[in-house]
């Protein structure tokens, strides 16, 4: 008899959201995905024992609003850290964690944002753990302190804090590797008003440059998403990526 695949619990923010290449790679590597959307009335678990890990995304929302869904949410990141399972927040996600564990999430003090592509730096304890892209994408008006007991892994000028680890087994990203290139055109579209902000690069940069550091930052996200779960990193499978497969 056939074992039930392992679940992870995924966190999303809007109704049209998706786990993007993230839920691809996870899917791919033999988990399922349970998604979950608290804005809109969807609950989270009380305990996480019928699941191996959390992956908490973005939203356009902060995480200091004074919504009830994302006290809620902040709080509850309480499960995770508790019993000590996999939880990967990235972005809003990444900012939930570091208010759950006392941080502080804000914009920068010269109003500058992070959207489009833009170079990171490992550190040393970040390059111990695995190799890094030399490039990211962001698309973020506010960034997080280091929470007190936590490893920064990535860095970068306009905001250092880009990556960090949390105890074993949390870890919070403020970069998206998980855009498909589908999610690029329409975030582009749809975030087209935030490129006048001070730092924000022209939407046909955001395109043009994916085709250069892309598939580095792919590359990345198999490997990292293999230390965070332990999913077994394979190779892609030799299928054509004509359709739905053309966005990863």
């Amino acid at each position: 008899m056939a074992q039930p695949r392992p679940r992870i619990l995924v966190v999303l923010h809007q109704e049209t959201s998706s786990p993007g290449r993230v839920g691809h790679l996870l899917l791919q590597e033999g988990f399922e995905l349970d998604i979950r959307r608290p804005p809109l009335g969807e609950a989270l678990p009380q305990t996480l024992e019928q699941h191996a890990g959390v992956v908490m995304f973005g939203g356009p929302m902060s995480a200091n609003d004074s919504d009830e869904f994302v006290k809620r949410e902040t709080d509850w990141l309480s499960v995770p850290l508790k019993e000590d399972k996999p939880f990967l927040g990235i972005c809003l996600g990444a900012q939930m964690l570091v208010n759950h564990l006392g941080g502080k999430v804000e914009g920068h003090c010269d109003g500058l944002v992070e959207i489009g592509w833009y170079p990171l730096q490992a550190t040393n304890e970040g390059k111990d753990l695995m190799a890094w892209p030399e490039m990211v994408y962001q698309f973020h008006r506010e960034g997080f302190s280091l929470p007190s007991g936590a490893t920064l892994l990535a860095t970068a000028d306009a905001y250092p804090n880009q990556a960090f680890r949390y105890g074993k087994n949390a870890w919070g990203i403020q970069f998206h590797a998980e855009l498909t290139r589908v999610m690029m055109h329409r975030w582009v579209v749809r975030g087209a008003h935030r490129f006048e902000l001070p730092g924000a690069q022209p939407g046909q940069d955001h395109l043009g440059r994916r085709m250069v550091w892309d598939m580095h930052l792919k590359r990345w996200l198999v490997e990292f998403l293999e230390l965070v779960f332990g999913t077994p990193a394979r190779k892609p499978k030799a299928i054509s990526y004509a359709g739905r497969g053309a966005a990863l």
